[in-house]
């Protein structure tokens, strides 16, 4: 076991080497200056086009709502990755990986938004009625190259495995063991019996559930998180300046190179980013295109709020109480590290509360993960039967997710990420002149709307 976990730690730190952190950082820098930085100068249609149309977000019989879609796709990513993913950058990466993470996500906005608008674009409509889609579909009709769409879903279904099933188990077990004294293997059996009872209803019924928790949990995590935060508000200033530091520290450069720290900061504060947000996975567009929505760039743009509010929010947020209440020094045990700082300083209450959302999030995770491998199985079989049987051991592996190797669990789910990401990221490079088109014509759009409301103004 000790051969097999050095040999996957090394072929993770070489995928999650210079060339992959390039080309993800490389795309997202590529499409946010074609676009005029969207993300910035459009924040305004941005909220508009997201949170403040909630209320007017209506089902259909073809498909679920916007919101149910980036719910269930917050639901793929919110998890594991805000809670302990955060813990093992720090510990691994140092606090200057938390930078990187920012830096990350900022570009990662505009991956998610590119994937997301194609995935919407060459969407089909199944069988059964309703939408589906994801890379592989936009590399099978975007680039009549129906061979990569499914090495993309091949991948997509050995990710489901870690970033899906085991690692979610993993730091459910964990947390409900340390909060309330559970065996991870009771906690592994009752999520296969749950799991098996609710994934058998499809998309609708885990968009109605990931509907109701993930805004929940979310909020509730927050209120507890800035709790912490207010109560160390004035080592706040501290943490910020520790992080940026760290994030420079050519101290303990080697052979002329960017230097170890700098480049631990930079590999795992990306690596893990890119966990948390799935920007450039290709995962979460499956979810965003079986939403009703017909406007590409409307669902495109909940796909810029998505890896906002997952790790520029709940990610800083966890970063901060661990950093401020010197969780990283003082904790011996790394991996229940993101627990006792929280515990720290709300005490016993706070192991309850993060015992509970760690298992909800990382259900609703495995929820999500699942419905995009199975997508990937119908998209390479067009067989059912397959599914059956990817469910069988899906659910075995939450079994063995609860009681394995903390470790392992979380560099087979960095390998299986960039092994997802290169046909991605060569599908939305190819493809990014319509991008750009399409980007261009919604805010020649918008803009035509305010002229036309300035005008009406001035009539009245």
């Amino acid at each position: 076991m000790e051969f097999f976990l050095i040999l996957v730690k090394n072929f993770r730190n070489f995928l999650w080497g210079p060339c992959t952190i390039a080309l993800i950082l490389g795309v997202g820098i590529y499409i946010t200056v074609f676009t005029g930085f969207f993300q910035i100068f459009n924040v305004k249609d941005i909220l508009k086009n997201t949170i403040g149309s909630i209320k007017k977000d209506e089902k259909s019989s073809d498909g679920i709502s916007s919101f149910q879609a980036v719910s269930t796709a917050l639901a793929g990513s919110i998890g594991t990755g805000n809670i302990f993913g955060v813990a093992t950058a720090l510990v691994t990466g140092g606090p200057g990986a938390i930078f990187w993470m920012w830096v990350s996500a900022f570009f990662g906005m505009m991956l998610k938004y590119s994937e997301v608008l194609l995935s919407v674009k060459y969407r089909v409509l199944g069988r059964d009625g309703l939408y589906c889609g994801g890379p592989m579909y936009v590399m099978e009709k975007g680039l009549n190259f129906k061979f990569l769409g499914k090495i993309f879903s091949v991948f997509c279904i050995l990710a489901s495995f870690g970033i899906g099933s085991t690692t979610q188990t993993n730091s459910a077990a964990i947390a409900l063991e340390k909060g309330f004294g559970v065996p991870k293997y009771i906690t592994s059996i009752v999520v296969m019996i749950v799991f098996f009872v609710i994934i058998i209803g499809g998309i609708k019924r885990v968009g109605a559930i990931s509907e109701r928790i993930v805004p929940f949990m979310s909020l509730t995590y927050i209120l507890i998180s800035l709790f912490i935060i207010f109560k160390n508000i004035a080592v706040i200033p501290e943490c910020f300046r520790l992080i940026f530091n760290s994030a420079f520290n050519f101290k303990a450069s080697v052979g002329g190179g960017l230097g170890y720290c700098v480049n631990a900061a930079m590999q795992y504060g990306i690596s893990r980013s890119v966990f948390v947000s799935e920007a450039g996975l290709g995962s979460s567009p499956i979810a965003h295109a079986a939403s009703n929505v017909k406007s590409k760039v409307k669902q495109g743009e909940w796909g810029i709020f998505e890896v906002f509010f997952n790790t520029i929010v709940l990610c800083t947020m966890t970063a901060l109480v661990i950093i401020s209440t010197g969780a990283l020094e003082l904790c011996e045990n790394k991996e229940q590290l993101t627990m006792f700082a929280f515990s720290k300083e709300v005490g016993f209450f706070s192991n309850i509360i993060l015992g509970i959302g760690t298992a909800l999030f990382g259900f609703t995770t495995t929820m999500s993960w699942c419905y995009y491998a199975e997508q990937s199985i119908k998209y390479i079989t067009k067989n059912n039967k397959f599914v059956l049987i990817y469910r069988i051991i899906y659910i075995i592996s939450i079994g063995v997710g609860g009681v394995c190797a903390m470790e392992l669990v979380w560099h087979l789910s960095d390998v299986f990420n960039a092994l997802m990401a290169y046909p991605n990221l060569i599908a939305i490079l190819i493809l990014s002149p319509k991008i750009f088109k399409i980007t261009k014509e919604h805010k020649l759009k918008i803009k035509e709307n305010s002229k036309k409301v300035v005008k009406s103004n001035d009539n009245g």
